[in-house]
């Protein structure tokens, strides 16, 4: 039971993943926290659904319907759509009218819907567009470029283009290359020396609180409850 997961990356500065999937024999995932925003394409029992899904600040439970199919674009920390502030969709989301299988509705366009293969074509048509934005500055001092400008404006641009404080997105980023070191077979303290964690104990609440499960539970090979997009960066 669970989801089939591929994901790919992409030569695009504004996309960090390309994925698809589907559910079978599953009603439910645990949904990791994540610092990105995506959107979001799914059909199930021939119902079309499109939705911008925020970036999620911790670890919870999401309802999957069963047997449907899903194909998703996560974007790059710093992009936006500034119709669709990112620091109002953090642990929310919001759907986009107007679906069918070939399009669907974006501030104000019909868009033919992208699919796997072709999603870079469809996000430089979203910037050629001014629907989608990077934030230069941003940017900049995730590329490891310091920009020149002060502490307390770079911290002001995060939270406006990704929602989150920088030491926010450490933290989930952190908790989430642990969950995939962990279901590589790497053991805790490996993990703890690796990553940076003071000790076991603080690794234990890493998880919990942004991956929802325990080091023994993501040893388990076959879990009761499927997580959501886990790679290796």
């Amino acid at each position: 039971m669970g989801l089939e997961v591929e994901s790919r990356s992409s030569d695009s500065p504004y996309i960090e993943r390309v994925w698809r999937s589907r559910s079978f024999a599953v009603d439910q995932m645990a949904s990791v926290a994540t610092p990105y925003w995506d959107l979001v394409f799914w059909e199930h029992c021939g119902h079309v659904s499109t939705s911008v899904q925020g970036p999620e600040s911790t670890a919870s439970t999401a309802s999957v319907p069963e047997d449907a199919t899903f194909f998703g674009i996560v974007f790059s920390l710093g992009s936006s759509m500034p119709h669709l502030p990112v620091h109002g969709l953090v642990d929310g989301s919001i759907v986009i009218p107007g679906s069918t299988r070939r399009s669907f509705w974006l501030k104000g366009s019909t868009w033919r819907r992208p699919d796997y293969d072709n999603a870079e074509e469809f996000v430089r048509r979203m910037v050629r567009e001014g629907v989608l934005e990077r934030d230069p500055v941003v940017a900049a001092a995730l590329d490891g470029d310091p920009p020149e400008v002060s502490e307390r404006t770079l911290q002001r641009r995060f939270a406006a283009s990704t929602g989150l404080t920088r030491g926010s997105i450490r933290r989930i980023e952190r908790a989430r290359q642990a969950a995939v070191l962990i279901q590589e077979g790497v053991p805790p303290q490996g993990v703890i020396d690796r990553l940076g964690y003071f000790d076991q104990p603080h690794l234990a609440r890493s998880l919990t609180r942004y991956v929802g499960r325990t080091a023994t539970q993501l040893s388990d090979r076959d879990p009761a409850k499927p997580l959501s997009l886990l790679y290796k960066t």
